[in-house]
């Protein structure tokens, strides 16, 4: 039952980093699409190809999540923890993108955990350790405030940036701005590899720890990269051009500049998170609110509130939605542990 249940992990690992990558895609391209930097399939293969590259240039993060944050019980049980979470945030990020709503697949997997972690805490079994303060320290609030800071930083470059542009023509100015944007896509491409693409490779991880096959902790195995980089890539591909619509046209009218604004903040985040942090952010809530701010900062309203609402409302749901299917799911498991 424990390779049958191990098994399972891979797989489930394997569909949830596709998803991850149809689902998010979306964060990479929308702004580049909806200005003209980019034709819609250059800018999908031109993500997937850094998204690839992200996997596997950098592992830290993975590690730090895997090794030093998490603790996973040994055998059947710790494996159907993290089968739980998988299966959960795979059916939250299919339901996100069927309801066109940028949702957070880091949120959906912490949720779909913490709700299996507890359910298995409910029947007595053993159940994940997390190092003292490490979920609120470098988990909770980090992930709560990025929103917030890529919105205040969008919203207050854009002066500088406009200032800079003050003696350009507007045609001169779409078109250096339309080519940031084209070289941006790779950079926040490659930031979702190094952030997004790292939770799967830390559940892999987990999961090798749990049915005693990880090596020494410092070091990731090189397969283990690769099939997450592959099937994220191949999940891009695919893109989920259903919540592209939504950030690119529904939530707000976006031009070259404030798209490339955007798109420079979020990429910066990602990479101080995942380089010189080893904090997860989400991609989708770092790009989405730096969109928010960017567009909001003009002198007509281009920001349509009523579908920003919605997507904060996703985004509060996703880890309490997620956390409720994942202890349904453990507890569904349980006769097989």
């Amino acid at each position: 039952m424990e390779l049958l249940l191990f098994g399972a992990v891979i797989a489930f690992s394997a569909c949830f980093a596709f998803i991850n990558g149809f689902h998010d895609v979306s964060n990479s391209v929308a702004t580049a699409v909806r200005t003209r930097a980019l034709l819609p399939r250059v800018a999908v293969v031109l993500a997937a190809l850094f998204n690839f590259i992200g996997v596997l240039v950098a592992g830290a993060l993975a590690l730090v999540l895997s090794v030093q944050g998490f603790n996973v019980p040994d055998g059947a049980n710790g494996l159907g923890i993290l089968l739980s979470g998988l299966l959960a945030a795979c059916g939250w990020g299919i339901f996100t993108w069927w309801r066109r709503m940028p949702s957070s697949s880091t949120h959906a997997l912490l949720g779909g955990l913490l709700g299996a972690d507890l359910a298995a805490a409910f029947l007595g079994r053993p159940n994940v350790t997390a190092a003292e303060g490490y979920l609120w320290g470098q988990l909770a609030l980090p992930l709560l405030f990025s929103p917030v800071i890529a919105f205040v930083i969008a919203f207050v470059v854009v002066y500088p940036a406009t200032w800079i542009s003050r003696y350009t023509t507007p045609r001169e100015a779409n078109r250096t701005n339309r080519t940031v944007q084209a070289v941006l896509t790779g950079a926040f491409s490659l930031g979702h590899g190094l952030q997004d693409g790292q939770r799967t490779v830390a559940v892999l991880l987990l999961a090798l720890g749990a049915v005693g096959l990880a090596g020494s902790g410092t070091e990731i195995p090189l397969w283990v990269q690769l099939f997450v980089a592959v099937f994220l890539s191949v999940g891009t591909l695919f893109g989920g051009w259903r919540i592209a619509h939504t950030l690119g046209y529904r939530l707000v009218r976006m031009d070259p500049l404030r798209g490339a604004i955007a798109q420079g903040v979020s990429s910066a985040m990602l990479y101080l998170g995942a380089l010189a942090l080893h904090m997860p952010l989400s991609s989708t809530h770092t790009m989405a609110s730096a969109i928010l701010g960017a567009g909001a900062n003009q002198r007509f309203g281009t920001v349509r509130w009523r579908v920003a609402q919605r997507v904060l409302l996703t985004w509060v749901v996703t880890a309490l939605a997620s956390a409720l299917m994942g202890a349904t799911l453990y507890l569904a498991l349980d006769p097989l542990l």
